[in-house]
């Protein structure tokens, strides 16, 4: 469903280019105070503006040397000097200045960076120490991995606002969990080796040291395979749901492919390397593996043929049980591990329903023949196999937390997604573990509530949850906590079809989830680390990293009385920054009035809103919320609730078109399909309209099917039903939907109220029918 570009009556909006035209408004009067949504920064006695913050820091006197033209880069050795360059290159991308290459050690200069590998260091891990005085500064450590660590934190103390200006100060610094992990799902969408190398970039300035690469899933098959050249041919390429599969030049399909040949695979891999990441590939067994069954068939539990799809969700469809199956799997294994050198593969074992086994005479046999009692032993019977193969070349399988299920193979290792209880039961009996949950570490849900987020899970994972959350478990022994390698963030894509999309994902979590990998806990203070975060936000900047703007932004609610023309307006930036706003049109700066309770003004009112940070404005434009009569009677569907609470499946859906380019986005719970206004004042309306759109249902919901309810419908193509309440009481008033939306993807249907409707209570909307493969959204509704 494609639309043409129109412009939307927001209730608040980021509109930077109206700051010059916005005009000057009635006063704003205070009201009572407002309370405050999260403790904002502070920062701690002896804190450096560094991300994640260093183990032991003491403040020296006086100050470090100022970095320049004229300073002196030393290093002895290649892998010292190949530290220096990262180093010189990092500080000028950081917005530092570009300092000459490294030259050898030398005698010791004034205004001089040396870089050492001690081979008599005290660890030869990723520890390192720095120690800045007015002579100079030395960075030392007992590899090069350590040391290039070092440089990262040197490359900071002289940029984010020092102006190269450095502390005196000497640093002691090692990582607390050797597992600081983040997993790419190239997949559901594809990125390319630029964007790849671009992230791997970020990473290593985090001091992030692993990269776990998703390769395989229903949508995809993305990894070269020369064994079996139709995983690529057949398996990389899928056909967009709706517009968004129509080229608009010719009016025929336009898959979407893409796939890394192996020589593509290398690169990256040595890009990693050299940033001292290692690459963890997937391959996912037994389930998400449609992409592989449609390219070759004899691989399924089902003769119905199957290709790659671009619907989301849990899919059915899983390798058989066959001896033959589980040799092509180790022959791709095989091929993986030619490629990838680190000592893990993953190979998934997450989500496998197993419905088509239970259905299959064949696999039944198969599980009789082996004396295998159930389907969850038999994933375990092929997570073994492929564990004693991966064993037999020296690598290690790590798996999601379903691998527990059926029993555990003897050396895997289990990275806890569902939750930590998976984690907690696997180090308790030994097991080595990297936590991953869900509620905490996935990306892929949004991290405020603001409009402005992309397409994805309303669910948050706000910064300070993330931040907040612990890997090693409070009930886990002492003598087994060494078993928790670390913490894993995850970026599953099906959401994310733009390399500008994923940027706004990641960051600034994934500093985040650095800080909580890297530093001691007994260091980690949310509000220092606020503190330190517009500093790294300046880097971000400088690099080019087009970060989310929303935590930085200023939510904006409000109570409306339509009767005395009036509304109350509260203010808050869900980070705890600072609000400074003004209503009489000028520009929001930081000499701008601080908000500290809520505003009242008579409409019509605007309200211009930033959060700030030490004068420092922290969006890239300020909020502007404008309230006039009219927007009282209107609401865009990301402004609703849906009805159904926690029982339902709420998503922020884009629409299937355009192709390319932005498109609109609806706020739907795809299980039970209302959008509930709450205490909607219908006093002086007779009709209520809505703006409807369709789109495709593009879901695998398998067990969570039956959860999702339709009303059924009294007209052959269904109705628009109104409610009071909730949106299963009387019906207030309808109109039949159509069989087609309008060419332009959507449709405005108008419902008259009965005569006498009054007074406020929540207003219901939803469709009625089962209109699969495709569904009625609601775009916006207003009161007329």
């Amino acid at each position: 469903m494609t639309k043409p570009t129109r412009a939307r009556l927001r209730t608040f909006l980021l509109l930077s280019t109206l700051l010059a035209t916005v005009p000057a408004l009635p006063a704003l009067a205070a009201d009572a105070p407002a309370s405050a949504d999260a403790p904002g920064p502070q920062l701690r006695a002896g804190s450096l503006m560094l991300i994640p913050a260093p183990a032991n820091v003491q403040r020296g006197n006086g100050t470090g040397i100022t970095l320049g033209a004229g300073t002196h880069l030393l290093a002895e050795g290649e892998a010292a000097q190949r530290v220096a360059a990262q180093f010189a290159d990092l500080l000028a991308r950081s917005g530092g200045p570009r300092l000459a290459p490294a030259t050898g050690n030398g005698a010791a200069k004034g205004g001089s960076i040396r870089f050492e590998i001690i081979p008599t260091f005290r660890d030869s891990g990723e520890s390192y120490t720095l120690d800045s005085t007015a002579q100079g500064v030395v960075v030392q450590a007992g590899n090069e991995a350590g040391l290039f660590y070092g440089a990262t934190t040197l490359a900071q103390l002289a940029t984010g606002g020092s102006h190269g200006a450095l502390p005196a100060v000497q640093i002691q610094d090692a990582p607390r969990f050797p597992w600081r992990g983040f997993m790419l799902d190239s997949a559901r969408h594809f990125q390319s080796l630029d964007e790849i190398k671009r992230v791997l970039d970020a990473m290593a300035a985090h001091k992030l040291n692993t990269f776990h690469w998703h390769l395989t899933d229903d949508q995809g098959w993305r990894m070269e395979i020369k064994r079996y050249p139709k995983l690529t041919e057949a398996g990389s390429c899928r056909l967009p749901a709706g517009d968004g599969g129509i080229d608009p030049a010719t009016g025929k399909e336009h898959p979407y492919c893409g796939y890394y040949t192996q020589e593509q695979i290398r690169e990256v891999i040595a890009y990693a390397a050299r940033l001292h990441i290692q690459v963890i590939p997937e391959i996912d067994v037994p389930g998400h593996a449609t992409a592989a069954i449609a390219a070759y068939p004899e691989l399924g539990t089902i003769s119905t043929p199957l290709k790659p799809t671009s619907e989301w969700g849990v899919f059915p469809n899983l390798f058989n049980v066959e001896d033959s199956t589980v040799t092509f799997l180790e022959n791709v294994l095989e091929e993986v591990i030619q490629l990838f050198p680190a000592t893990y593969v993953h190979v998934g074992g997450d989500e496998a329903v197993k419905d088509q086994w239970k259905a299959s005479k064949q696999v039944q046999q198969r599980m009789r023949a082996l004396g295998i009692k159930d389907e969850m032993a038999m994933q375990s019977h092929i997570i073994k196999r492929l564990e004693t193969f991966l064993e037999q070349h020296d690598r290690r399988l790590i798996g999601w937390d379903e691998i527990l299920e059926g029993g555990l193979p003897p050396q895997a290792t289990v990275m806890s997604w569902q939750g930590t209880e998976g984690g907690l039961a696997a180090a308790s009996t030994g097991h080595d573990v990297v936590m991953s949950p869900v509620g905490y570490l996935y990306l892929d849900y949004l991290q405020t509530a603001s409009p402005n987020e992309p397409p994805g899970r309303p669910t948050q994972v706000n910064l300070g949850k993330l931040y907040g959350f612990e890997p090693v478990p409070a009930e886990l022994p002492a003598d087994k906590r060494h078993h928790i390698l670390g913490l894993q963030a995850n970026m599953f894509t099906e959401h994310t079809r733009t390399y500008a999309r994923l940027q706004h994902n990641l960051f600034p979590r994934l500093a985040a989830v650095a800080e909580t990998g890297w530093s001691p806990a007994e260091r980690r203070d949310f509000r220092d680390f606020l503190a330190r975060l517009p500093s790294q936000l300046e880097r971000y900047r400088a690099w080019g990293l087009a970060y989310a703007q929303t935590p930085f932004e200023v939510g904006v609610d409000y109570r409306d009385d339509r009767a005395a023309n009036t509304v109350t307006v509260s203010l808050a930036n869900p980070l705890g920054y600072e609000v400074r706003y003004r209503t009489d049109g000028q520009p929001v700066t930081a000499q701008s009035p601080l908000y500290q309770q809520p505003l009242s003004a008579t409409l019509p009112a605007t309200v211009q809103a930033a959060a700030f940070y030490q004068g420092q404005m922290l969006a890239a434009a300020p909020t502007v919320a404008s309230f006039t009569a009219q927007s009282l009677l209107h609401r865009p569907s990301e402004e609703l609730l849906n009805c159904a609470g926690k029982n339902g499946l709420v998503l922020r859906l884009e629409d299937d078109g355009p192709r390319e380019g932005a498109r609109a986005v609806f706020k739907v719970d795809i299980f039970t399909p209302c959008w509930r206004w709450p205490q909607a004042n219908l006093d002086g309306i007779t009709s209520v309209s809505v703006r409807a759109g369709r789109i495709p249902y593009y879901f695998q919901l398998a067990h969570d099917e039956p959860k999702r309810v339709f009303e059924k419908a009294r007209r052959a193509h269904g109705e628009m039903r109104i409610r009071r309440g909730d949106c299963t009481g009387k019906v207030l008033a309808e109109v039949p939907l159509p069989a087609a939306p309008d060419a332009d993807g959507f449709v405005t249907l108008t419902a008259a109220l009965p005569k006498g409707t009054a007074g406020s209570g929540d207003l219901c909307i939803n469709f009625t029918g089962d209109t699969r493969p495709a569904m009625w959204v609601l775009d916006e509704v207003t009161l007329k």
